[in-house]
């Protein structure tokens, strides 16, 4: 069973990247690298000028864009390639509605959706933030960064508690 969920978590990663790159280029970003996991690369492949690799600790994955180019973009293209991941995950999760694939998607996208500090909703919110002030803010912006992770502890130890109650 473990072996499955693994699997199904290395899987959904996979999806919400690819949804990263895939709303990248259709939007016109570069996109240089394609990476699941993180510390020493194992192997990779260059294709379509991206290096894909796999690396040693398998607990994560991410897409390193050109931020200048996304910058540039319409505010709506910018948000669309931030949540592209999450919309993916969702989508997943309704697809195989029931399953431990549609847990693990619905849970991966409900993480990113969190205001932590490198998260897709921190992104976004960073994103909309910039873009209502017309400027950066690092008032502002250290500010909205602190508050989200503080809310997302206080949401993540409610939700604890919570599971420990109903048990």
């Amino acid at each position: 069973m473990l072996i499955w969920n693994i699997a199904y978590f290395l899987l959904a990663l996979l999806l919400h990247e690819f949804a990263h790159l895939a709303a990248a280029r259709a939007c016109g970003v570069t996109v240089t690298e394609f990476g699941l996991g993180w510390g020493r690369r194992l192997f990779g492949r260059r294709w379509c000028n991206i290096d894909f690799g796999v690396h040693l600790w398998p607990a994560g994955a991410y897409v390193r864009l050109d931020l200048e180019e996304l910058q540039q973009r319409p505010l709506a293209q910018q948000v669309l390639v931030l949540l592209a991941g999450i919309i993916a995950n969702v989508l997943a999760a309704i697809a195989t509605n029931g399953t431990r694939f549609s847990l693990i998607n619905l849970l991966l996208a409900a993480g990113n959706t969190l205001p932590l500090y490198q998260q897709d909703g921190w992104k976004c919110g960073m994103v909309m933030l910039r873009s209502t002030l017309g400027r950066k803010s690092a008032l502002v912006e250290w500010t909205f960064t602190i508050a989200g992770c503080v809310l997302s502890i206080a949401l993540f130890g409610a939700l604890l508690v919570r599971l420990v109650h109903a048990h």
